[in-house]
């Protein structure tokens, strides 16, 4: 379906420009949120005879998007989540979580404006864009750990399960003599009679 965008929407275009997508992307998200128009010769001249004022209103809430960014721009939250011990988490950090996050530090965002490529399933430090406008893209910090300690080290750049491994000495080990026979018990760990220990 040919379509004429009334806002710059990424991998497509920006506004004014005629673009051919899929029949479902246009019904079902572009048309209905008023992203885009039906390219046909009515909609050409009611777009160019509005293009001023959408261009106005576009660079309005751009501005205001730009504004808004100064609160969210360099946040850093911490989600503390169970996982195992190789950092997979019991369940995934969702757009609500992150969403939730950041409103509790005042960033004012909705879940529409944060955008999650892949459910985050491990710990570590995230980083997450939130689109604030089309053309106002914002990175955030995600540090999800077990701990806030964990959260404290994974923000100065340590990777905490590898270095749990590293630290990992594999279950008990015992002191071993090597002067000893096999079977025999170091003397030291023999039991003393009841009548030294008395002397």
């Amino acid at each position: 379906m040919q379509i004429i965008l009334l806002e710059r929407i990424e991998k497509l275009g920006s506004i004014g420009d005629v673009v051919s997508v899929k029949d479902g992307y246009a019904r079902n998200f572009l048309l209905p949120n008023k992203k885009a128009l039906r390219a046909n010769e009515a909609n050409r001249k009611v777009f160019e005879a509005n293009r001023a004022r959408i261009e106005a209103d576009n660079a309005d809430r751009r501005g205001k998007a730009e504004k808004h960014s100064e609160k969210v721009e360099g946040k850093q939250v911490v989600l503390i989540r169970a996982s195992s011990n190789s950092g997979q988490l019991y369940g995934s950090v969702s757009v609500r979580d992150i969403v939730d996050a950041l409103n509790e530090e005042g960033a004012g965002v909705t879940k529409a404006m944060v955008v999650l490529e892949r459910p985050i399933k491990t710990i570590g430090v995230f980083e997450v864009k939130v689109t604030l406008h089309p053309e106002v893209v914002v990175p955030v910090s995600v540090n999800v750990a077990r701990s806030p300690d964990e959260a404290e080290l994974q923000a100065q750049g340590v990777d905490v399960t590898a270095a749990m491994f590293d630290n990992d000495t594999g279950g008990f080990t015992e002191a071993k003599d090597p002067t000893l026979e096999p079977g025999e018990i170091p003397a030291d760990m023999l039991e003393q009679p009841a009548d030294e220990e008395e002397a």
